[in-house]
């Protein structure tokens, strides 16, 4: 090339390589292009916050970013502005002057880069509230740090705890609630001086609390609640007198609170719940900046400190499931603006302190199933903030104060099992907030109020056991949202008001032990969610309405009546056995428990009584025989069960020393603990003491007179070869099955006549009677929490752990059963289906057990505190 041409063209090269040199640096080095390139990394670039961000704005104006006095990024504070991308922290950190990023409170996804490590100025860094995955990189050159959130940010694995060494500067430090790897305490921690905030909750960190915890001596909150943390609280806990909050809850701590924990003077809030500690408050009395105060589920006893009720900012106070004693401070909770106080599953006694709503901020009573004595304060009466009273299970006594049935907020009312008197006033009407009323088994008295059909609100309403008078009020119907109503063993009379039919809600209605006359209202056959009906024990008259056919019901009681007419075909089931009991002019056909419908007129109805006094005679003699030839067959050697007619095959599943002869014998009208639309269910108890529930099962449809007699006078089945559906679905799907909460089958006992089938015995029967039944009792929240929790692991089992799925298909209350310690076990698995490897569905295909249908959760009722 000539010099003329390269002279010509000089000033194109020198154009050419300066763009080379300097076109690298300018992108890596411009804000606006990196904060232009983050926002669409950041997600929608259309999101409001990034109106601003554009290029006709100067950087130091984008909304959400500060800039120093140089004009440069200092700043990054877009926290919970919807943003749901991923960051590119190798851009972020190109920003060479940025001391803060706040990103947290976002829908941030995808991991983070170890690029972090290049903000080598952060002091703050807030990444909490995201949905990160994968490891937090390591940081220990980010040694400006003061600040750093990672909670409930989705990070997991192991925590680079060995890079906190270095963050001499750290005040505030939160990883709570991330799945991290399963770590000891972190010792690493314990060499930041500064620090004033550690937060750790739910960050799966196991053993005990380190002594040396006593060096951050700045420390003002203190969180490592939902651990595995074990042993005693650390005496050096005691030195940090900075303490604002500390919460320790959810843990396995055990021991008492240390020897002069009572120096955290600065203590406002204090939550040990839900440990193993022990022993008394007396390093607490002289906490007097608590606020709050949650000791919970705990083994704390003793009384609590008189000092208490001079706690002038104490708000709220939890000590409910101890074993504390005596009387609460006359003045506790009189001070501040008092939230809530449970108190509840303790021995306390004396009287309800008076002026917990003082200042009128107070939302729970909550002072259930201790000895407390009196009445209820009249300065509740006032207390319109109140939203729960629950003062059920104690010997509380007196009329309630008018003004506690209209507080507005009210929404739960739990006066249960008490000794209160008098009457539910009519300004209950005024309770329009009200969802639960709960005053069974007290002394209750009068009509009940017109006006309480104007609680639009009411879901739930259990009156029973006390002594109501007068009629159901005409405009009950009013009451759309109600789900239950219970109003059994009173003195009620009248007519059953048509208008429960316009209860549309209305899934459980008892109305038994009253003295209800008229016939039962026709109405009732058109509630959708109707499950449970009990009119027994009381004077109805006429005939069944034809209506009550729809309704798909798991119990109905119309025992003990006057009732006369056919009963509807559809409510012949057997699950339905003995509910029309007590009505002589009930009639059926089929059905040992009625008479058989006769064609004869009324005017015929003498001739039918002889007819019967004579048939009644004869089955007198026919019985009397029977009884003669069975003591007679008594004598005979055991060998003669052995015969044609009681030739017996057993098959064991479980190891056990089982006589089948003892168990024959054993099956006897005294023993029968159980009756369903398979068979009958005896407890039978063997010599060496062990107890067992025996299932005798019967083919439906043959007709009595062909059935004979055990040696123990129970009937069996004609000697022919017959197919038994639900006998064949509960062995096949209960012989193989080995778990905790499915009932255990001990062995089925065949011969061509009968089928037993041999189980465990389940002492507190089932969750039926101990909810709906007079038999019920009460079962806290813990209980009925644990019930739910082992149902549900009985069917997650079935339908995932066996080699071939199981599909009960019959779950509800009455098919759980609790042992001995209230644990619940999965029975009845007469209409269970076993999957196939190829997805086909064998066994029964015949509905048999209890006709009725009961809503999904309906069975289990929790009622939270």
């Amino acid at each position: 090339m000539s010099p003329e041409s390269i002279s010509g063209q000089y000033p194109f090269f020198l154009l050419l390589i300066f763009l080379i040199i300097i076109a690298p640096s300018s992108s890596q080095s411009d804000p606006r292009q990196i904060l232009l390139k983050i926002s669409t990394d950041l997600g929608d670039s259309s999101l409001p916050v990034f109106s601003t961000w554009n290029e006709n704005n100067p950087v130091c104006n984008f909304t959400g970013i500060v800039c120093n006095g140089q004009n440069s990024v200092k700043e990054i504070n877009l926290s919970q502005q919807q943003l749901a991308g991923t960051i590119d922290f190798d851009s972020i950190c190109s920003l060479g002057s940025l001391e803060k990023i706040s990103l947290g409170s976002n829908l941030l996804h995808g991991t983070i880069s170890s690029h972090l490590s290049k903000c080598t100025h952060l002091q703050y860094l807030d990444l909490g509230y995201n949905l990160f995955s994968g490891e937090f990189p390591e940081i220990s050159s980010l040694t400006h740090l003061q600040f750093l959130n990672l909670n409930l940010s989705g990070f997991s694995g192991p925590f680079p705890w060995q890079s906190l060494q270095s963050l001499n500067n750290l005040t505030y430090l939160s990883l709570g609630d991330n799945p991290f790897e399963m770590n000891p305490f972190p010792l690493e921690i314990l060499k930041l001086g500064k620090l004033q905030t550690l937060y750790l909750t739910n960050s799966t960190i196991q053993g005990t609390i380190p002594e040396e915890i006593g060096n951050l001596r700045l420390l003002q909150s203190l969180e490592l609640s939902g651990n595995y943390l074990v042993g005693t609280i650390p005496k050096a806990i005691t030195k940090l007198t900075n303490l604002q909050e500390l919460e320790l809850y959810d843990n396995e701590l055990t021991g008492t609170f240390p020897v002069g924990f009572g120096n955290l003077v600065m203590l406002a809030k204090l939550d040990v719940s839900n440990n193993s500690l022990e022993g008394d408050l007396s390093e607490l009395r002289n906490l007097t900046r608590l606020e709050s105060l949650q000791l919970f589920e705990n083994k704390f006893s003793g009384e609590i400190p008189v000092e208490f009720g001079e706690f002038k900012f104490l708000k709220q106070f939890s000590i409910y499931d101890n074993k504390f004693t005596g009387e609460l401070p006359a003045k506790i909770g009189s001070w501040a603006d008092f939230e809530y106080i449970d108190v509840s599953e303790n021995f306390l006694t004396g009287s309800i302190p008076p002026d917990m709503c003082k200042n009128g901020k107070m939302f729970d009573i909550l002072m259930l199933q201790n000895t407390f004595t009196g009445g209820l304060p009249e300065t509740y009466a006032n207390c319109s903030s109140l939203s729960r009273l629950r003062v059920n299970n104690n010997s509380l006594s007196g009329r309630v104060p008018d003004g506690i049935w209209s507080l507005p907020s009210m929404k739960l009312i739990d006066l249960t099992m008490n000794q209160f008197e008098g009457q539910v006033t009519p300004n209950i009407g005024e309770a329009k907030s009200l969802q639960q009323l709960f005053i069974a088994n007290n002394r209750f008295s009068g009509e009940l109020p017109e006006e309480i059909s104007e609680v639009s609100s009411l879901v739930e309403m259990e009156l029973m056991s006390n002594q109501f008078t007068g009629q159901i009020p005409a405009r009950i119907g009013d009451l759309k949202k109600l789900n239950s109503l219970h109003l059994e063993g009173n003195f009620f009379s009248g007519a059953i008001p048509e208008s429960l039919g316009s209860c549309v809600s209305l899934s459980d209605l008892n109305l038994a032990g009253n003295s209800f006359s008229g016939q039962i209202p026709a109405s009732l056959g058109s509630l959708p969610s109707l499950n449970s009906l009990n009119l027994s024990g009381n004077k109805l008259s006429g005939v069944i309405p034809a209506s009550l056919s729809s309704l798909k019901l798991s119990l109905i009681d119309f025992s003990n009546n006057m009732l006369i007419g056919r009963v509807p075909e559809s409510l012949l089931a057997e699950a339905y056995n003995n509910s029309f009991a007590g009505n002589p002019g009930l009639c059926a056909e089929g059905r040992r428990d009625l008479r058989r419908c006769s064609p004869i007129s009324h005017k015929s109805s003498d001739l039918n009584v002889a007819k019967y006094c004579f048939i009644a005679g004869a089955l007198v003699l026919v019985l009397s025989l029977a009884c003669f030839l069975f003591v007679k067959s008594r004598r005979k050697d055991r060998k003669n069960l052995t015969d044609r007619g009681f030739s017996w095959d057993m098959k064991q599943f479980h190891v056990i020393s089982i006589n089948e002869g003892e168990i024959l014998r054993s099956l006897k009208q005294e023993n029968l603990i159980g009756q369903g639309g398979s068979g009958n269910v005896y407890k039978v108890e063997l010599g060496c003491g062990k107890k067992l529930a025996v299932k005798h099962m019967w083919k439906s449809g043959i007709d009595s007179g062909d059935r004979k007699s055990y040696p123990s006078g129970e009937t069996i089945l004609p000697k022919r070869k017959i197919r038994w559906p639900e006998y064949d679905a509960e062995v096949a799907t209960l012989s193989s099955i080995r778990h905790v909460n499915v009932v255990k089958l001990y062995c089925s006992i065949t011969s061509e006549d009968s089928n037993l089938l041999v189980y465990e015995y389940m002492p507190n029967g089932s969750l039926w009677d101990r909810l709906h039944t007079y038999q019920k009792v009460e079962m806290n929240w813990d209980v009925r929490y644990e019930i739910a929790i082992g149902a549900a692991k009985g069917l997650e089992y079935l339908h995932h752990g066996c080699d071939r799925p199981v599909i009960h298909r019959d779950v509800k209350s009455s098919n759980i059963l609790l042992d001995e310690e209230m644990k619940p076990k999965i029975a009845d698995f007469g209409l269970a289906k076993i999957v196939q490897t190829n997805k086909v569905m064998d066994s029964t295909h015949i509905i048999a057990g209890t006709h009725g249908y009961i809503a999904p959760g309906k069975s289990l009722i929790f009622i939270s505190r």
